[in-house]
């Protein structure tokens, strides 16, 4: 680089720098600041040419002015003139400014375009560099487009500096993670993998950088990427530190390029070739045994760099997982750093043994660490080493260790920090269901998991307890004998409450033979929780006193007596009012029979997958949304209600129809506070029971129609995309996310409050017209009545499409503000195509199924004006955001666009085939669908047709 003579010391700008540290206060150096751009200002406005040395000067001070968190709007011009310049610092200062202070929307921005290409063309390496480093540090779009191309022929020309191809390196790489669909793919990707071998170590770490983001995306066009990177990385290891002495830090060799070439390896599997293989083992190995020997310097960098690589060498070695010498010797080697001194290290020993507790081969050699993981998890400082001791207990848990290890966790979990306590339960509760070969110690460890952490036991633990407790005979008898015990306690937590009383309600029989344990000692025994429960317990607590006038008719009268008492007959809470209302109704009017019918026991749950490890799964991800088949989980986990069962009163809401039937004469409402309604499926017993007559099902979500107008602007907006601004006004603004898989969808309402003042009595509701009802389930759950001035509310709707529709929904919404009730009608964007899954095909699969699909019913076709600009990029996203897949290859005319899916609905699966035609001259498209049915034909293509 050139050196910098004397005259380039810019004695004014040090002089101004010392005066603004001497300022005494921050009046005095705004003073001196607006004194100093006052002066600037007037020198570049003035007559007479200013030199490079003083624009530069200038340019310098405006820049630390505007480092100092004052605006500048001027100087621009005369930086972009100093890129022009021959001399090495004022073309630096130049760049330096417009790297920090020009935005990309400048109008200056061709001008710069302009000066850059003049130096990559100019073949000065200073002058490449500073105009590589300037294109990375602004890495627009514009400047993507302007010299993506440019960058990689710099890279790979034979004629480049080595400095140079540095900076091309890394500037292509920059460009690739702002602007990936602006960098070609072209011959330069075969060529710059041969940089791997070049003589240059500054050019091939850098070139490895770039390698391994563009091997991530493209795998396949960078395989050859892997031979080169184990010869350059034996060659590196085998190494002595005299060898690589510009590249050598504190006597590791090379250590940033080796831990790169390692990551690099990592985008692909194990070598098949047999020689690659060994070489790459041996290196491995190599790494391996240099942890082993005493360092050679005390200093803390070295240790550092020498553990970087072994780390990385190590994630490689899970990576592969084929090499059971290996992963063993890593594994004991990671148990050396359990109890390092640095705390770092024990952090990354603990995550990297959990994921070689997943291998076969090492798992055993994990095990052997328990001791000293166990001792971890109670005597570490640091938290978040605790809760990788945790992870790793949860991964190394078998059969032969899971009482130990569970036993460790839950004495752990009384002391231990407030942030982790609800993951620790969650993988409490899957280690004792997964390795339960006595239920019994289930249902001991799941009790005493409520015990200790009560408050972190979310509703799919108690839920799932209960599924296991009903599906197995053998263990429901101790179950009630144990329940009935830990209630006894002066101080139960609630959740222990809700399992107890569904427990007793159902298997309280088994224990009833014993005087300590009778009937009325049993319901005594919930009574006595009942009033320190919350409304939704309350609620669960009156289901089981039914239950019990069906089990144990001699404590039938103590029961309705409570029923009957004012405190329930005339509760404040509607939905335990009504309980008590038509639970005691329906005591003194079935007879024994219908009672038994209504009341039997709760049938076995189906089995799938546990609803907690789906938690854990979600909790412990990197995506945030919930699983979308939660709705369905619920329906099936909840034990106060789903549509999975036929005991439709002994959790679950009573329909309206049947209520009639009852005679009770009053509006049916749902047993349990959280749950969903169910379906009318769920009722059909009582209709059989009380009826010969079955009447017609009750819409999922019956609530009167609103006379406000639905409004629907934006609803087109939302057929190629989930989520935005479905409505606004000047005291309201809805916003919609929601998601959808096969036949399943979860949308999430927010609900903004424009003003400041509180909407009251805020309540919504979802009306499905005319058939809608039974071809698509919409469940809302309840929302806060009221909304804060300037707050949100979200809302969750699940939705279930049951067979092919036309309409959609409308939601409406209902709310006081300033004393005027406001009626909001806005229709929900949930169309047939949200229900798509997509489908992958060949060209042969695809026209062999267009002709299957010939009839004239199956298709729909379409010729319509283009109301949009015929962007090809803008087509594409608009298809695959339709729902299906976008096949490319398979149309012989390359501008024509082609896809296929599936729509999943309950009753069943409809195959869809589309082709677009675009015809760019005439601004037209001809778009036609073929499916197997052809309203689901007609309905598609209308939506379709109007995104173009």
């Amino acid at each position: 680089m050139p050196a910098v003579s004397k005259g380039d010391g810019m004695r004014g700008l040090a002089v101004f720098i010392s005066d603004i540290r001497n300022c005494k206060s921050k009046e005095a150096e705004i003073k001196r600041i607006n004194k100093e751009l006052a002066n600037i200002r007037s020198k570049f406005k003035g007559d007479k040419a200013l030199d490079g040395y003083s624009k530069k000067k200038y340019v310098c001070k405006l820049l630390f002015i505007f480092l100092l968190g004052h605006d500048i709007d001027f100087g621009h011009m005369e930086a972009v003139n100093l890129l022009s310049s021959n001399k090495y610092t004022e073309k630096q200062i130049g760049y330096l400014f417009i790297s920090v202070l020009v935005n990309s929307n400048s109008d200056l921005i061709r001008l710069i375009n302009n000066a850059i290409k003049n130096d990559l063309s100019s073949r000065n390496p200073t002058f490449m560099n500073l105009a590589l480093h300037c294109i990375a540090n602004v890495g627009s779009r514009e400047m993507a487009e302007a010299f993506a191309a440019e960058v990689p022929r710099i890279l790979v020309a034979g004629d480049t500096m080595d400095s140079v191809k540095q900076s091309a390196a890394l500037c292509l790489l920059r460009l690739n993670r702002t602007s990936p669909d602006l960098v070609p793919m072209g011959e330069w990707t075969a060529r710059v993998v041969h940089l791997l071998n070049d003589q240059h170590l500054g050019v091939v770490t850098a070139a490895t950088s770039l390698i391994t983001t563009l091997a991530q995306k493209n795998p396949d066009d960078f395989k050859t990427s892997v031979s080169l990177a184990v010869a350059r990385l034996s060659r590196i290891v085998t190494s002595a530190s005299t060898d690589l002495q510009d590249y050598t830090y504190y006597f590791v060799a090379a250590p940033w390029l080796s831990v790169k070439l390692l990551r690099l390896l990592q985008c692909y599997p194990p070598p098949e070739d047999a020689a690659i293989r060994g070489r790459l083992t041996e290196c491995l190995e190599t790494i391996l045994n240099k942890a082993q020997e005493p360092p050679k310097s005390k200093k803390v960098q070295h240790s550092n760099a020498k553990n970087a690589v072994l780390f990385e060498a190590i994630s490689l070695i899970i990576h592969h997982d084929s090499e059971p010498t290996l992963l063993v010797r890593a594994c004991n080697q990671l148990g050396q750093f359990l109890q390092h001194r640095e705390t770092n290290l024990r952090y990354l020993a603990l995550e990297s043994m959990c994921m070689l507790a997943s291998s076969e081969f090492s798992h055993e050699a994990v095990k052997t660490h328990i001791e000293t993981v166990i001792n971890a998890l109670k005597t570490e400082r640091d938290v978040s080493v605790r809760q990788r001791a945790v992870d790793l207990l949860y991964a190394m848990c078998d059969r032969s260790n899971a009482k130990q290890i569970v036993a460790e966790m839950l004495s752990y979990l009384e002391t231990a920090d407030y942030s982790i306590r609800e993951e620790i339960v969650l993988k409490v509760a899957i280690l004792a269901e997964k390795y339960a070969v006595d239920y019994t110690w289930y249902v001991d460890t799941i009790l005493n998991l409520i015990r200790i952490a009560g408050d972190y036991v979310s509703e799919e633990v108690w839920y799932r307890v209960i599924q296991i407790v009903i599906n197995r005979d053998d263990v429901q008898g101790y179950a009630a004998k144990t329940v009935f015990e830990a209630l006894q306690a002066p101080a139960c937590h609630e959740n222990l409450v809700k399992v107890g009383g569904y427990i007793l309600g159902e298997f309280g029989n088994l224990i009833a033979g014993d005087p300590r344990s009778s009937p009325l000692v049993q319901f005594n025994l919930l009574h006595s929780k009942f009033h320190l429960c919350s409304v939704p317990t309350r609620a669960l607590l009156l289901s089981a006193y039914i239950k019990f006038i069906n089990l144990f008719p001699e404590v039938k009268g103590t029961i309705q007596e409570v029923l009957r008492s004012d405190s329930q007959q005339r509760n404040a809470d509607v939905e335990l009012q009504q309980r008590a209302v038509e639970y005691l109704r329906l005591s003194c009017i079935a007879s024994t029979d219908i009672l038994a019918t209504v009341l039997e026991e709760m049938p076995p749950f189906p089995e799938r997958e546990s609803s907690i490890l789906a938690k854990l799964k979600r909790k412990k991800g990197p995506g945030t949304v919930p699983d979308i088949e939660e709705s369905r989980k619920e329906r099936s986990a909840n034990v106060n209600g789903g549509t999975n069962h036929t005991s439709a009163t002994s959790n679950a809401k009573v329909a309206a129809s049947s209520t009639d039937l009852l005679g009770l004469g009053s509006a049916s409402t749902s047993l349990s506070s959280t749950p969903p309604a169910a379906p009318p499926a769920a009722s059909s017993l009582l209709v059989d029971v009380f009826s010969e007559n079955s009447p017609a099902a009750a819409a999922p979500i019956a609530v009167p129609a609103t006379a406000a107008p639905v409004a629907d602007d934006n609803f087109p907006r939302f057929v190629c995309k989930n989520n935005g601004v479905l409505y606004e006004n000047q005291l309201l603004q809805i916003g919609l996310k929601s998601e959808y898989r096969q036949n399943l969808g979860r949308m999430y309402v927010f609900y903004g409050n424009k003003t400041s003042t509180q909407f009251l009595n805020f309540c919504t509701s979802v009306v499905c017209q005319d058939g809608l009802a039974s071809q698509l389930n919409v469940h809302l759950k309840p929302a806060d009545p009221t909304v804060d001035g300037g707050a949100q509310l979200q809302q969750i709707v699940n939705i279930e499409c049951v067979s092919d529709f036309m309409e959609a929904p409308v939601l409406n919404i209902q709310f006081k503000y300033g004393g005027t009730l406001q009626n909001i009608a806005v229709k929900l964007p949930i169309t047939l195509n949200k229900f798509f899954q997509p489908t992958e095909m060949t060209s042969q699969d695809f026209f062999q199924r267009w002709k299957q699909l010939s009839a004239p019913q199956q298709e729909v076709q379409k010729i319509f004006k283009a109301k949009h600009s015929m962007d090809t990029e803008v087509t594409k996203a608009k298809i695959i955001g339709f729902g299906v897949a976008l096949l490319d290859g398979v149309d012989p005319n390359p501008s024509n666009f082609v896809g296929a899916g599936v729509i999943h609905t309950k009753t069943t699966q409809v195959g869809c085939l589309l082709r677009l035609e675009p015809n760019t001259q005439a601004q037209m498209y001809r778009l036609t669908l073929r499916t197997s049915r052809d309203t689901v034909s007609q309905r598609l293509c209308d939506l379709l047709s109007d995104q173009f």
